[in-house]
């Protein structure tokens, strides 16, 4: 499935599959288009969708009790996105998931993703590792907003993730940190 090589390259590198299951797996995966600024999945509507960024750039937001929007997920190409609690406790999702650049998209449903979980173990091992590896990122996310100072955070940023400052409007990476819009700018002319 050529038109499938960054899903497949993506998933070889989390996981040793046999080329059969992996096909089987491939199988299930669908393809769309989206333009910069749709939503794909609404706050209170059930995610019942995962998506693997092909090309462009989603993000997964929600709005905080005073209004303001807070970027919790930025993915690129070759990263998966899906309001993952929606996803898991088929409750209504609690964040947007919105497209920021045109974007070429795969896509698997909630159902095909159980099936390939029952029926092909390493399909469940790649979720696991999936699961870990979100877990991880969530949580040095959280640390940061507690221990690093807005410069320290951007700085922390640029380092792990570049993608999002040079791809991003500057309203989005601000959200994505934590801080303004004016913080950020005045951080920018610092550096």
């Amino acid at each position: 499935m050529a038109k499938y090589t960054e899903l497949t390259n993506f998933i070889k590198k989390n996981i040793e599959i046999e080329e059969e299951e992996l096909e089987i797996v491939l199988s299930y995966f669908k393809t769309i288009k989206k333009s910069k600024n749709e939503i794909l999945l609404s706050n209170g509507i059930n995610s019942q969708v995962s998506y693997f960024v092909k090309k462009g750039c989603l993000r997964l937001y929600y709005i905080d009790d005073e209004g303001k929007d807070i970027t919790r997920y930025i993915a690129f190409e070759n990263q998966f996105a899906t309001e993952l609690v929606s996803f898991i406790t088929n409750e209504p999702a609690q964040e947007t998931i919105q497209v920021i650049e045109n974007s070429e998209l795969l896509y698997i449903t909630h159902d095909d993703f159980k099936h390939l979980m029952h029926s092909i173990p390493k399909w469940k091992e790649f979720y696991t590792i999936y699961l870990e590896k979100a877990y991880v990122n969530n949580s040095k996310r959280l640390i940061s907003f507690t221990t690093l100072d807005a410069s320290e955070r951007y700085k922390q940023l640029f380092k792990i993730n570049p993608n999002i400052v040079r791809r991003l409007p500057n309203k989005i990476v601000a959200s994505y940190i934590n801080i303004s819009q004016e913080t950020l700018s005045r951080i920018k002319s610092k550096i």
